[in-house]
């Protein structure tokens, strides 16, 4: 796996580097989606469908659309709403700082919602955050995705693009995530990571860590 260097060091921090990761259920404990079902009156429907994809038993962007679908008529203040009922998974922040300390870039790809996703990048001081957008007529959920799904192939072209933009080389990327829509990029990184993940996506990476605490990612960097 990695970038074909077989038994190639794992990257390391005495040089710059870039870790990628997802946000619901990695950097954040919750599912954003499943919180706003709540929010909507339609949790239960939408956890299983939820579940389901992160299990890669449907296809994500289809999944996806139709769990939108489902939110449709909520007022947009349902994101402030969700917003604070989120919390940063134990260690995220200790990691982000780290990396930042030793001139490491730190993005996030979230198949969640830019309404939410857009403050937690603030607050976490990430560097680097893709998307999806909701549309929204008058105030409310049309029940919508704008533009193209944040699926497998886009996480994957996200970690790419950003390490081209840094000057990183692949050899010097971390990608951590839970779900079948992260396996992609955890299998292109030069250290792919499962966290708390889904037995595909463990069998996928490189790494697993089966405690909810993100400073165990330091533990593979040197």
């Amino acid at each position: 796996m990695g970038d074909g260097d077989g038994t190639a060091a794992a990257p390391t921090l005495s040089k710059p580097g870039l870790l990628v990761m997802d946000v619901d259920s990695t950097l954040i404990d919750e599912e954003v989606i499943d919180e706003l079902g709540e929010a909507a009156g339609s949790g239960d429907e939408i956890a299983k469908i939820t579940e389901r994809a992160m299990r890669g038993e449907i296809e994500f962007c289809d999944a996806l659309r139709e769990r939108v679908a489902l939110l449709k008529g909520l007022p947009v203040s349902v994101f402030d709403t969700v917003h604070d009922k989120l919390h940063f998974t134990n260690g995220a922040l200790a990691l982000i700082d780290e990396l930042h300390r030793h001139g490491w870039k730190v993005g996030v790809v979230s198949g969640g919602f830019h309404e939410v996703v857009d403050r937690l990048a603030a607050e976490g001081h990430i560097d680097y955050w893709l998307a999806n957008r909701l549309e929204v007529v008058d105030g409310a959920l049309t029940g919508k995705v704008l533009g193209n799904i944040v699926c497998k192939t886009v996480k994957l072209h996200a970690l790419q693009t950003w390490a081209a933009r840094d000057g990183v080389p692949m050899s010097q990327t971390v990608a951590v995530g839970d779900g079948a829509n992260d396996i992609p990029m955890i299998q292109a990184a030069g250290l792919g990571i499962a966290f708390c993940a889904k037995p595909k996506t463990q069998l996928a990476a490189h790494e697993s860590i089966n405690e909810r605490d993100l400073t165990k990612v330091l533990d593979f960097l040197r």
